[in-house]
């Protein structure tokens, strides 16, 4: 690791003032005497600590941050270390991680998404083994037992996945980050804030409330629902049925415990009466018109551009995969054809999660109460990091407590304040920052993709995100959204859903398994047909004039994958995760 200069506290003082008046004049603070590098260059200004850049690309979709970034500094400054971040753009993940792996030229830091086995079996990633023995900070994300899930085939671990980790407190949840049908706001307010129970209930709101309200006041045609049916994220449009009959989200299929917890049966979720239900009420309301007729054609890119207009008044999907690219444009002025400004928050255009059933009454597992792992994916170190000590300590120096609160709290006295009991708590222009795209840009540097922690602060008193402090949760809502939180007599997310609270099984969630499933099985193969055939025919069923012939020709189409080979896999998979369980000292209760 190389030598640092000590940063005394007059210099974090002077960052953090300099920051300040940065967020006046629009400049940043930082290193203005030093050249960008990348690939673990070293980089130093006159009378500030030595900075190594490293670079990081993650497989998902994302905003780049401004160069001299305010808290990008700070932090730099702090550990040494700064990344240029780049995300996924016209490609998927397994695409992006081929062209990586063709060109040869790797960046230091990596979450491969989907593409991660394929780094791994390239010989691509190091290993964390050492790394955790030698950093606390990441040893302490998960139990020994949790770890071991990561190792692969050769005995190592070569990524974390940062996301759903919570320190102290798993229960702090105030958001449904998950799947669920989603409503806006004001589309409830005009009914006077029904119950929602089963799908005729929700299309029926929908195509109530846009016979009605046709436009919005600048003029833009409501679309009644739409969907994103692009490479792995069709499952906006596919995985309904599994939380339609009340099973949480193992995402590949249905795991049957009617036999009791230790007796668990795999069950094709693609296959049961209630799919054939749902895609039928799909195909009727496309017929009406209510459902967006470029669903099965828009990208991604596409799909948040048409949300982020506020004209969709419904959806399906999961809440980190639309809701933070559009909270920028929902805080935005817009003008309406009289004349006058209106924000689209404002206006009511936020949604809330429903947990829809198949018929009124089941009990649901839209939400998961508990932690959910995924050891398929996550923060990885290459082989191309010419300082992979660095790399490590710099991950571990990212859930120190007072780093931490920078990604995500920000700088106390600009983007947070302290009462007298220790409590964090922003002020509304620090909140209306927060949800602009250009501040963000400039001036926050959450490295998402990198180490993190949800639930309670080291502190006791806070949360570790702002998005979990209940005080600041509720103050940060839009009129619309808390008259509409009033009037269901709830104060979170979570509770709109009332899903069933339940301890997560063993083997759960099964999806952490089918994502990296290797093709080189019967099951894997069945795996990649019964996708590209889904990919092919449930837009097409959505959009047939002949529902009846063209579910049969789906049905049997998907026969064809040979489903069954794959979910003799699966429940093997399921087995396996039981018995490692059942060999840590779990038991059923």
């Amino acid at each position: 690791m190389k030598t640092k200069k000590i940063v005394t506290l007059i210099l974090a003082s002077m960052l953090a003032v300099s920051s300040l008046a940065a967020c006046s004049n629009g400049g940043g603070t930082g290193a203005t005497d030093a050249t960008t590098g990348a690939g673990g260059e070293t980089q130093a200004t006159s009378g500030e600590k030595e900075i190594v850049d490293f670079t990081m690309f993650a497989a998902m979709s994302g905003k780049e941050k401004d160069a001299n970034n305010d808290i990008q500094e700070i932090i730099a400054q702090k550990t040494g270390v700064r990344v240029k971040e780049t995300w996924l753009t016209g490609q998927d993940a397994g695409e992006a991680i081929g062209s990586i792996i063709a060109s040869g030229k790797l960046p230091d830091l990596i979450d491969g998404g989907d593409g991660s086995v394929t780094l791994y079996e390239n010989g691509l990633l190091v290993a964390w083994d050492d790394y955790l023995e030698k950093y606390p900070n990441l040893k302490e994300m998960y139990t020994d037992e949790e770890w071991d899930k990561f190792r692969m085939d050769d005995g190592h671990i070569y990524w974390a996945n940062v996301f759903g980790n919570s320190y102290n407190h798993i229960n702090t949840a105030t958001g449904q980050n998950g799947e669920a049908f989603w409503i806006q706001v004001r589309v409830l307010e005009w009914a006077n804030y029904p119950k929602i129970e089963t799908l005729d209930e929700y299309f029926k709101l929908l195509e109530d409330y846009a016979a009605a309200n046709p436009e919005l006041p600048d003029g833009t045609p409501v679309i009644p629902y739409t969907c994103l049916c692009e490479d792995w994220k069709y499952y906006c449009l596919e995985n309904a049925p599994m939380f339609l009959d009340g099973y949480p989200n193992d995402g590949c299929c249905i795991v049957n415990i009617d036999a009791g917890m230790d007796k668990p049966k795999v069950v094709d979720y693609n296959t049961t009466d209630t799919a054939k239900m749902y895609f039928k009420k799909l195909n009727e309301e496309y017929a009406k018109g209510a459902i967006d007729p470029d669903f099965a054609t828009q990208t991604y890119d596409e799909y948040i551009a048409k949300l982020s207009t506020g004209r969709v008044l419904g959806l399906c999907d999961q809440y980190w995969d639309f809701a933070y690219n559009i909270m920028g444009p929902f805080a935005s002025p817009l003008q309406a054809t009289d004349g006058t400004e209106f924000r689209l928050d404002q206006l009511g255009c936020d949604y809330v999660p429903l947990g829809l059933v198949a018929k009124k009454g089941m009990s649901q597992q839209w939400h998961s109460y508990d932690d959910e792992l995924n050891q398929s994916s996550g923060c990885a170190v290459t082989t191309s990091c010419k300082d992979p000590d660095l790399a490590f300590a710099f991950l571990s120096a990212l859930l120190d407590q007072d780093i931490h609160d920078l990604r995500f709290w920000g700088i106390e006295g600009v983007d947070y304040l302290v009462d007298e009991n220790g409590l964090y708590y922003r002020t509304e222009e620090m909140r209306e920052n927060w949800k602009s795209d250009s501040y963000k840009a400039k001036h926050t540097c959450e490295y998402s993709y990198c180490p993190q922690w949800m639930g309670m602060s080291r502190d006791g008193i806070n949360r570790m995100q702002p998005g979990e402090q209940p005080s600041e949760f509720v103050l940060g809502l839009a009129e619309p959204l808390k008259k509409c939180f009033d009037a269901y007599g709830v104060g979170t997310y979570v509770e709109f859903l009332d899903s069933e609270k339940v301890v997560n099984a063993p083997w759960y969630p099964l999806w952490s398994w089918s994502n990296s499933i290797s093709s080189d099985t019967p099951g894997g193969v069945a795996w990649k047909k019964m996708g590209e055939t889904k990919h092919l025919w449930l837009p097409t069923v959505v959009m047939s004039k002949d529902f009846e012939s063209d579910w049969a020709a789906y049905q049997a189409a998907y026969a064809e994958c040979e489903p069954e080979k794959f979910l003799e896999e699966a429940q093997a998979e399921v087995n396996k995760r039981l018995e490692t369980a059942q060999s840590y000292g779990w038991t059923p209760n």
